[in-house]
């Protein structure tokens, strides 16, 4: 499969081959979730950082490895706990008495696909660190700047559930992220098929890469250029307006979310085998990009329902 897919010269016309191998190959380790895997390659090709927020043992991590595997990416870990300092995740300068110079050495951030996992469980200092790296794909040290590596994607993940020994995000920082999906609990078909088939995370460590670096480089260039029409750009500005006038939501959609959100749609129409943006690709990425970061007044805490209600009353032009 690797091999036939470096012979694709991947344009539009290629792109629903391009998604449906990616796809069925992410699909033989995650069942049941075709909508949310292609949620989490449309973050990819639109150049976004995903969010997984679910319970314990739905397949977050195995999801991370599965794509790393399949796209052909670099990949690291680093399990987020309450004592990780910010250099145990950008590096740090050392000095190095042999040499008698201190010598930058790079943390595990400079890798291509870095899960971080439970985000919410480092302080906010480190917190803030790999989010300030992740929006400028760059490292910062003692006057000096270290580049991360092209393509550079992050994949966060956190428990809802437990909040004891947790240090949420603020909304400016999950703004950082593009999208955020959730798993949930398999459909008994599909839970059949995980309990008598292959451990999904040997599966997911042995996966042939569909895609090469260029490759997916060249597929993120083409989704910046799919045509989104005006009349298109006023559905987005509606619901822009809608988040910000609506009283059950704290804060509205910033410019950087309304700028995600066409990325998104973009991406989405590419992965469908269009060239050209519709208002159902809009749909579908509104409630993965816009829920985690519309909190309610009276909880504080994201509603999708109340997502989806309010993408539901705003017309298309």
């Amino acid at each position: 499969m690797h091999q036939l897919f470096e012979e694709v010269n991947v344009t539009l016309t290629d792109s629903n081959l391009l998604a449906q191998r990616t796809l069925e190959q992410l699909q033989k380790v995650i069942l049941g979730k075709e909508i949310q895997l292609k949620l989490a390659l449309t973050c990819l090709l639109a150049r976004g950082h995903l969010m997984i927020e679910d319970v314990p043992g739905v397949g977050k991590t195995t999801l991370a490895h599965a794509l790393a595997a399949t796209l052909g990416l670099e990949f690291a870990r680093v399990q987020f706990t309450s004592d990780l300092l910010p250099s145990d995740v950008i590096g740090a300068t050392i000095y190095e008495r042999n040499a008698g110079t201190f010598r930058f050495h790079q943390g595990p951030i400079f890798t291509q696909l870095l899960l971080a996992d439970e985000i919410n469980r480092a302080t906010p200092k480190t917190q803030s660190a790999l989010l300030e790296a992740m929006e400028e794909r760059q490292v910062s040290m003692d006057g000096q700047t270290h580049m991360l590596p092209e393509p550079f994607f992050v994949i966060a993940t956190q428990n809802p559930v437990e909040q004891i020994g947790t240090f949420p995000l603020p909304e400016s920082q999950l703004d950082r992220f593009l999208l955020t999906i959730t798993l949930g609990y398999p459909d008994p078909r599909a839970e059949r098929e995980l309990l008598m088939g292959e451990d999904r995370r040997d599966l997911a460590r042995h996966l042939p890469a569909v895609l090469h670096t260029e490759a997916l480089q060249e597929a993120q260039d083409r989704v910046s250029r799919v045509h989104i029409s005006a009349a298109l750009v006023d559905y987005v500005q509606l619901l822009l307006k809608a988040t910000r006038n609506h009283s059950e939501f704290q804060l509205g959609l910033s410019p950087r979310a309304a700028l995600g959100l066409m990325s998104a749609s973009r991406a989405w129409a590419w992965l469908s085998g269009r060239s050209s943006v519709r208002p159902e690709d809009i749909q579908a990425v509104f409630p993965a990009l816009a829920t985690h970061r519309l909190l309610l007044r009276s909880t504080g805490q994201p509603h999708r329902e109340s997502v989806l209600a309010l993408l539901a009353s705003t017309p298309i032009p």
